[in-house]
């Protein structure tokens, strides 16, 4: 298939950049000094490739992700750095190694009552979310033991300095944030200290395995803090409209973008706003014309890529291989 013959909108992953992406972040964080976030692009034909690369241990957000993992044979360690009141499903896991966040006695019950064996103690390093208080972090791993738990350490994400921008600053940030997850894991134990992610991880030297995920595809908010992967996702739309009053019409909008983030990014175009079906934006420093493909760049690719069945891996002009987004859903 060419990319010509895509229905848009489509997911198209460049195959090189996505290469070099994957290459880059295991020659710094390699084997499991990285644990792949899966949430970032919910695909496991991609997880293949990272644990073909030495990445055996993955990072999920929902049980969906865990038990698709677990389903396509990449259960070696799957860490739920969630929540869950409910643990059943992840309890009826018998071919993967299924570790789950714990932040109170509510979720230790729950994951003792629901068949989990393994936990990880959730601290709060300042993103006001999910996490214990470090200085409760020991108490709550002795409870879980006592609920006859295996406790593998702890985990916090620094999500509040992801985009921090300058680089003394960001590293000032983070070594605060890891002071505390490190005072939790003083009086927790285990063998696990688990944080970070695309934006820190180049930083985050105090934890032992970085949650990182979102590198692997990219976006234009983490190209914009400077993160140093290529755009390896974008979103094929097609101009269905052209207005003599000097602005253009995609055939993608709310419904095919995350867009917390903010609007999406055009190459030599100005994007003015999204409706549900349709990118508005004005050329700027290029030619663009009804009929024409062009390339939408999404500010949020976790999101984006939670909206599509699938993505299709590119060389140029030709489709390689087409992947279902087959982690979708809860």
């Amino acid at each position: 298939m060419k990319l010509s013959e895509l229905v848009t909108p489509a997911l198209v992953v460049e195959r090189e950049l996505l290469d070099a992406n994957l290459t880059k972040m295991a020659e710094a964080l390699p084997g499991t000094r990285l644990r792949p976030h899966v949430k970032a692009f919910k695909t496991t034909e991609l997880a293949r490739r990272m644990h073909a690369l030495g990445h055996t241990g993955f990072t999920c957000a929902t049980i969906r992700e865990v038990e698709g993992m677990a389903a396509a044979g990449l259960g070696d360690d799957l860490l739920l750095a969630n929540e869950v009141l409910d643990c059943r499903r992840l309890g009826a896991i018998d071919n993967a190694r299924v570790t789950v966040a714990v932040d109170s006695r509510v979720t230790v019950d729950a994951a003792a009552e629901g068949g989990v064996r393994e936990v990880v103690i959730d601290v709060n390093v300042g993103l006001p979310r999910c996490g214990v208080d470090a200085s409760e972090a020991g108490a709550l791993a002795d409870y879980a033991r006592s609920r006859g738990l295996t406790v593998r350490g702890v985990m916090g994400y620094e999500g509040h300095v992801m985009l921090v921008e300058d680089p003394d600053d960001k590293r000032k940030q983070v070594e605060d944030c890891m002071a505390l997850l490190l005072k939790a894991s003083a009086d927790v134990g285990g063998e696990l200290v688990s944080a970070g992610g695309t934006g820190t991880y180049h930083v985050n030297t105090w934890a032992n395995e970085i949650q990182a995920g979102s590198y692997c595809l990219m976006d234009t908010t983490y190209a914009h803090a400077h993160a140093p992967f290529q755009q390896a996702l974008t979103l094929l739309a097609t101009i269905i409209s052209a207005n003599a009053g000097g602005w253009f019409v995609a055939d993608l909008g709310l419904k095919a973008l995350g867009m917390d983030h903010g609007n999406p990014s055009i190459d030599g175009a100005s994007v003015w706003y999204c409706a549900d079906e349709h990118t508005v934006f004005s050329a700027d420093g290029a030619e663009f014309a009804v009929g024409d493909r062009v390339r939408v760049i999404p500010a949020h690719i976790d999101p984006t890529v939670a909206l599509h069945a699938q993505m299709h891996l590119v060389d140029g002009d030709e489709v390689l291989e087409t992947w279902p987004v087959d982690l979708r859903g809860w």
